[in-house]
């Protein structure tokens, strides 16, 4: 199994687990919490199929990655991708963030910049910054990330049952649009990361992002569903779309956090729609005159 090594924590290794496949143009997925790189299974397919190259990797204390103590913050996460962009040597990548994944693309492309990337798509994901505050009235009361804080501690594994009923909207797509069975997927994935991750994550969905999307100089797609119960559209992509100039908002009717499971068609026609836009424009641009 393919590992990138981003760190170390006392006498080990800290290692990420990746995988990489397909030829062509990269496309880097980037997975929300508390999940891990397997939540990309309907659309690592499609995108192999349209001829991509895809990249998916498991965030430090999750999946089959390395389970260190430290460096659950965005400016860590978005070095640890900078290892791997640099590792691979990935250029003219498209970077897509799921939910937290969202955040390691905004910190990414405002700290180190477009050089490797030629498009950003930010789905369910968190940015711009979800905290209310004086300076951002629409974010959400810190009361309900503190009691997040308190349930976890207190139990992790009964806190992650009601979190992913909320996640993809059980009671109203249960049966229809998820089973139970990709519910106790999710669950045993969610289960098998770090204690430590999972706790200390929840902090670092607190990051303020706007002045990293404010750097964005590259093509944006905004995926959101408009019943997502756990990062709200107007606190999150209705005002990442917003802040980035030129950007594009694609709303999922009726859609969970987990679009990129229950409305997966959907999420994959909006992403290889964009993704071929810039391949277009990108031969438009190379072409002789």
């Amino acid at each position: 199994m393919p590992y990138i090594t981003v760190g170390r924590e006392n006498s080990g290794n800290i290692d990420l687990y990746y995988e990489d496949h397909g030829t062509g143009r990269p496309v880097v997925l980037i997975h929300g919490w508390p999940l891990s790189g397997l939540s990309w299974e309907k659309q690592v397919p499609a995108l192999l199929d349209a001829g991509y190259r895809v990249i998916t990797y498991d965030r430090r204390g999750f999946g089959r990655s390395g389970r260190p103590t430290v460096g659950y913050d965005y400016d860590t996460l978005a070095a640890d991708l900078q290892r791997l962009m640099t590792g691979l040597d990935l250029r003219d990548a498209t970077l897509v963030g799921f939910s937290m994944g969202g955040g390691e693309v905004a910190r990414y492309l405002g700290t180190y910049g477009s050089d490797r990337v030629e498009g950003a798509v930010f789905i369910s994901a968190i940015p711009p910054f979800l905290l209310k505050t004086a300076d951002n009235p629409d974010g959400v009361d810190g009361s309900v990330f503190d009691a997040i804080i308190e349930s976890i501690i207190a139990d992790r594994p009964a806190y992650l049952t009601g979190f992913l009923s909320d996640f993809y909207n059980v009671d109203v797509l249960g049966g229809d649009r998820i089973s139970d069975e990709v519910v106790r997927l999710s669950w045993n994935v969610a289960a098998g990361a770090s204690p430590r991750g999972t706790l200390d994550s929840v902090s670092a969905w607190l990051t303020d992002f706007r002045s990293d999307l404010q750097r964005i100089d590259v093509p944006v797609l905004v995926i959101h569903g408009d019943a997502d119960r756990i990062v709200p559209f107007a606190a999150s992509g209705k005002r990442t779309r917003e802040l980035i100039e030129g950007s594009t908002l694609a709303v999922v009717e009726g859609g969970p956090h987990g679009v990129i499971w229950t409305h997966a068609e959907h999420v994959n026609r909006e992403l290889l729609d964009f993704i071929g836009r810039e391949v277009r424009a990108e031969a438009i641009a190379g072409a002789p005159v």
